[in-house]
């Protein structure tokens, strides 16, 4: 889905406040123009195609949302919108935890497929001016105004958007305490659908059993080299080709390490990752991989552009007799001081 390619077609927004006790819902679709168009558009495609998202499917059988969207036909969009909205404000107004929103239900279509995205956009603090009559004149004040909806350029932290074919739903979500216990409350109350993992969250996985075999199994100074090369080894891997399947790239990690190898396998299968394919697709996921970040015990910071480090006529690590390690940066032709 391209953004360009998101026609939206209707659009309803209702207020869940769950401090008030009852959600204010619209009876009727609102107008909008190109801008307000444009604000959705890229909310819809930040959703779709953000590295946070995921697939979700449906539990048929039980999900209230579901049966919705198969008696669902176009002059019904409003009143299945607010019968969406009372359910999500049923489940917000039982976990106090879940912040208050509004609820824009919307109608698009993208590739001459018909969607429907569900975004919940969380009220956030900000401030603005009031005016107030005062004798002659006026009086100017500065207020605190709770409820103000995300920027264009704020992610949202809870939406769907279904495909009214297929019925796929790619979700964004975060967990919030329900019945005293933290939940997707989106994915297993709202919608009742299971979801995978998002490309992010396996990346930050695999990641990390990374880091926890190499640490289980290396003294502090080979540990040190190994992270290094396997960071270098994913950073190659990700630009590349874009991503990689867990399985080939733990082949090239721990090549000459077996047992290792097999311990890193074993943390994926609790995860159901072995052959999971990780496909990263924006600049931020990857960008912590561009870059090696040294902390010395002697509390010197180095970041090292990852092509750099890669050139040994650039950066050179030795290991001293005495164990130390000694980092060594050549042919620098200019160099500066910054406040």
């Amino acid at each position: 889905m391209q953004k360009e390619d998101i026609r939206i077609e209707k659009v309803i927004v209702h207020i869940m406040d769950s401090t008030v006790g009852l959600p204010v819902l619209s009876e009727r679709e609102i107008e909008f123009g190109s801008e307000f168009a444009e604000f959705l558009r890229e909310h819809i495609y930040r959703v779709w195609e953000g590295d946070d998202s995921k697939t979700c499917a449906f539990h048929r059988e039980e999900s209230e949302i579901y049966r919705m969207l198969d008696e669902y036909s176009a002059p019904g969009f409003v009143d299945m919108s607010k019968e969406i909205a009372n359910l999500l404000y049923g489940i917000m107004n039982s976990n106090i935890d879940i912040p208050a929103a509004d609820l824009v239900v919307v109608r698009f279509h993208a590739d001459d497929t018909g969607y429907l995205a569900l975004l919940k956009m969380n009220f956030t603090a900000s401030y603005t001016h009031r005016t107030l009559p005062e004798g002659d004149g006026n009086y100017n004040e500065i207020i605190r105004y709770r409820s103000v909806l995300p920027s264009k350029s704020q992610r949202l932290s809870e939406a769907a958007i279904i495909d009214l074919t297929s019925r796929e739903v790619r979700l964004i979500e975060k967990k919030y305490e329900v019945n005293g216990e933290k939940l997707n409350y989106f994915s297993m109350l709202f919608l009742k659908c299971d979801s995978r993992l998002s490309d992010k969250s396996k990346l930050s996985i695999v990641t990390k059993a990374v880091e926890s075999v190499q640490k289980a199994n290396f003294d502090e100074y080979t540990r040190f080299e190994e992270h290094m090369k396997a960071k270098s080894i994913m950073q190659e891997t990700l630009n590349d080709t874009g991503g990689f399947v867990v399985d080939d790239l733990a082949d090239r990690i721990f090549e000459n390490e077996p047992a290792m190898r097999e311990q890193f396998q074993e943390k994926m299968e609790k995860y159901d990752l072995v052959k999971e394919e990780v496909l990263p697709r924006m600049d931020a996921t990857v960008k912590k991989y561009q870059n090696q970040h040294l902390f010395t015990d002697t509390g010197i910071e180095i970041k090292i552009p990852m092509e750099l480090y890669k050139d040994a006529r650039k950066v050179e690590f030795v290991t001293n007799p005495d164990g130390t390690v000694s980092v060594i940066l050549k042919n620098i032709g200019h160099i500066e001081a910054k406040f």
